[in-house]
């Protein structure tokens, strides 16, 4: 590998809650280790139950993409040290993130996201990433820190 090279993706899942971050973090330590670029990655959807009623100004990709955003700029600066790419994609978040491990590395999530049981060990995304993806996966606890990246 040549200096600058990128050989490989991590993907990591990005909802704004604090694991997510955690994950982002997480991502970023190993692509730096690996030589591998980021792919940060929101999802969204409609809830059926909403897709009748919702405002016409509401533009849930434009808000997605806002908070993706705002979440790796606020966690991983502004020279995060890695090639960073913000990708926001319609669908469940389990499913998107299960199509997007086909060619990565490594797919890192946070062990729970915004959704409802906290008192939950690992969330039903995390679960399902954890079971089906295409490559290894690596589900981030807490907001336990990566190790210092040695240069």
């Amino acid at each position: 590998m040549t200096d600058g090279e990128v050989t490989g993706r991590v993907v990591v899942g990005v909802d704004g809650s604090e694991p997510s971050k955690g994950a982002l973090r997480w991502a970023r330590f190993v692509a730096r280790s690996a030589g591998f670029e980021v792919d940060a990655v929101a999802a969204w959807e409609i809830p059926w139950a909403a897709a009748e009623g919702w405002p016409s100004d509401w533009d849930p990709e434009r808000e997605t993409s806002g908070m993706l955003h705002e979440t790796v700029t606020g966690v991983l600066g502004s020279e995060p040290g890695v090639s960073v790419q913000e990708l926001v994609r319609r669908g469940g978040a389990a499913r998107v993130l299960l199509d997007e491990s086909r060619d990565a590395q490594f797919l890192v999530v946070g062990s729970r996201g915004h959704g409802g049981f906290s008192g939950l060990l690992l969330g039903s995304v995390s679960a399902a990433c954890a079971e089906h993806a295409h490559c290894p996966v690596l589900v981030i606890h807490g907001d336990t820190p990566p190790p210092p990246v040695s240069t």
